[in-house]
């Protein structure tokens, strides 16, 4: 299984339960800290602190405006895009961006679940898994898309066509 987004790890332990080995991306470093307490109890968890996208590099992760109030509570809403919403647009630190695709190609071996929910790049990493076919390694796939931030409405709209043009069952963007 893998975890994109997996904040402290709610889903994540659900998912350790119930799997081989599950792989937790999570990028917020505060997140991250709780998410390694919060699974160590797990040694099929594998945690990395890291963004999920469709590229490799080394990018800016933003924070929401409240973020310095409660680090755990708005860690949630971090994000890799600066025009998301409710973020300061002072407040960011650098991580390390995954190219999902590339990280199951290495796998190069089944997936049960896939789970995301990294704020905004669920598009661009769905439509290249989708071009590249890597979906239809994945048993279901999981989404909370974000088209409510005004420059993801259409790109998400193009996604779910691309979807159900494609006959494609096994992602759920509705999960939350």
């Amino acid at each position: 299984a893998i975890d994109c987004g997996a904040n402290v790890g709610k889903i994540t332990k659900r998912m350790a339960v119930n799997a081989a080995i599950v792989y937790a991306f999570e990028p917020d470093l505060n997140a991250f800290k709780i998410l390694l307490s919060n699974t160590r109890d797990f040694p099929n968890v594998i945690c990395l602190n890291k963004a999920v996208s469709d590229h490799n590099g080394v990018e800016r992760i933003y924070f929401k405006n409240k973020y310095n109030e409660n680090p755990e509570k708005w860690s949630t809403g971090s994000t890799l895009l600066l025009d998301k919403p409710d973020i300061d647009k002072n407040n960011f630190t650098e991580c390390e961006v995954v190219d999902l695709s590339e990280f199951i190609q290495k796998l190069d071996k089944p997936i049960g679940l896939l789970k995301m929910d990294i704020e905004g790049e669920e598009v661009k990493v769905l439509n290249k898994l989708i071009d590249l076919n890597l979906h239809e390694k994945i048993r279901n796939i999981v989404v909370e898309t974000h088209e409510r931030f005004p420059t993801l409405k259409k790109p998400t709209e193009d996604l779910k066509k691309k979807i159900k043009s494609r006959g494609i069952r096994d992602i759920d963007l509705e999960w939350a």
